[in-house]
């Protein structure tokens, strides 16, 4: 039974990838515009975001 839960949880944590994929674009895009516009103060929070969805992606990726 635990085996089975476990298996059940990776593949809820496998379907989470393309949506995390989905954020890092937003964020990608956000960050652009940021730098288009010169607005230092969304440049770091995009950044700070991107690291972020980054560590996500590689965890789940590890698994």
């Amino acid at each position: 039974m635990k085996y089975i839960l476990e298996e059940v949880r990776r593949q809820e944590e496998k379907e989470k990838i393309p949506v995390i994929k989905m954020e890092i674009d937003y964020e990608l895009l956000t960050l652009y515009d940021a730098m288009q516009e010169q607005d230092n103060v969304q440049m770091i929070k995009s950044k700070e975001r991107l690291k972020q969805l980054r560590q996500k992606l590689l965890e789940l990726l590890d698994m």
